[in-house]
């Protein structure tokens, strides 16, 4: 009999939810294109706008503040072209690819200092990372963003279902559906103020935003799970707690309560990965995009933490259904690699 697998990779994809797929298989009795006039495209230009406002209430937006893209990856570099940005040391890849401008400087706790930020400047800044599930001071840099005038762009795909979205006074946000548990391919950058966006008209489509006919299936099945994830933190807790020896980042201040970044200290972090897969456990050694180049995580650096042990770390993330006997057993299997390998 095959080993059963236990899933502790939900900030890479969450799997799909019911709900999404019953959104897509009626989603694709609609025929038409949601750029055509006659009877077929007007359905399906209705699915689209009922979707987008839907995601505009769970994103506190206006429902014409919302262009659908590929995905997070899509919607940040949509964001930040044409404009000198200012990022976090610690943001995803695709901030970081697309903002020329210098770092800001993260704490040991993988935080930024509100004051660190210029007057003026035009800030991209996650809400919570995807490796430590670190929390920036929210409020606090968007006070410091409105007093001097600046604009913050907000990398919102891992927070997106776990933090308010509402009530981030960010200029504007970037979702991906499938780490709601929606389909991958899907995503949006949320619009709040126009004088964030200074790249090149690209299309007709999306208020000639981002032109190429809408994913009307994946825009479906992105509405359906736009709203809140179930609360894992009881999980996650008793996992830590039951490591035998681990080295837990970003612990000490606000996170969130699915996500764990372990240091086990003699034993990289590929090595890691692939013995638990073996013993039926999928996690990964930081963000999925980076995964076929494992090695020292980036966000670990910025928070200052050696190359050695920034090698030494996975990331645990945690949805709903998983329980204690799950948790406990993905426990048992890290403290017999750590006895086995490790040197802490």
């Amino acid at each position: 009999m095959a080993k059963r697998r236990i899933y502790l990779d939900w900030n890479a994809t969450a799997p799909l939810a019911p709900a999404a797929q019953a959104a897509m298989a009626e989603a694709m009795a609609v025929l038409g294109n949601p750029s055509s006039v006659h009877g077929e495209g007007r359905a399906a230009r209705r699915l689209v706008e009922e979707a987008r406002a839907r995601i505009a209430a769970f994103a506190g937006a206006a429902p014409e503040q919302v262009i659908f893209t590929s995905g997070g990856t899509e919607a940040n570099a949509l964001a930040l072209a044409g404009r000198e940005w200012l990022a976090g040391a610690s943001e995803h890849a695709s901030v970081l690819d697309h903002a020329a401008g210098p770092r800001l400087a993260v704490d040991g706790g993988g935080r930024v200092s509100p004051d660190s930020i210029p007057p003026g400047a035009a800030v991209a800044l996650m809400a919570a990372n995807n490796e430590t599930g670190a929390i920036h001071p929210l409020a606090e840099v968007a006070r410091r963003v409105r007093e001097t005038g600046g604009l913050w762009h907000c990398d919102t795909v891992q927070a997106a279902g776990r933090l308010d979205l509402a009530a981030m006074d960010a200029d504007s946000l970037a979702l991906s559906a499938h780490k709601l548990g929606g389909p991958m391919g899907v995503g949006a950058l949320i619009l709040r103020n126009e004088r964030t966006l200074e790249g090149p008209i690209r299309g007709a489509q999306e208020r000639r935003r981002r032109g190429g006919t809408e994913n009307v299936v994946g825009i479906a099945g992105f509405a359906a799970v736009a709203g809140p994830l179930a609360d894992v933190s009881a999980l996650r807790d008793r996992m830590e707690a039951r490591l035998d020896g681990a080295v837990l980042y970003g612990r000490d201040g606000p996170r969130l309560g699915n996500t764990s970044c372990i240091g086990m200290p003699g034993v990289s972090n590929e090595t890691q990965v692939m013995a638990l897969d073996l013993e039926g456990f999928a996690v990964s050694a930081g963000a999925a995009c980076s995964s076929g180049k494992v090695g020292a995580s980036h966000v670990l650096l910025a928070m200052g933490v050696g190359e050695t042990a920034a090698g030494e770390a996975i990331r645990v993330s945690l949805g709903p259904g998983l329980t204690d006997a799950d948790i406990d057993a993905f426990a048992e299997a890290w403290n017999r690699l750590a006895a086995r390998l490790g040197s802490g």
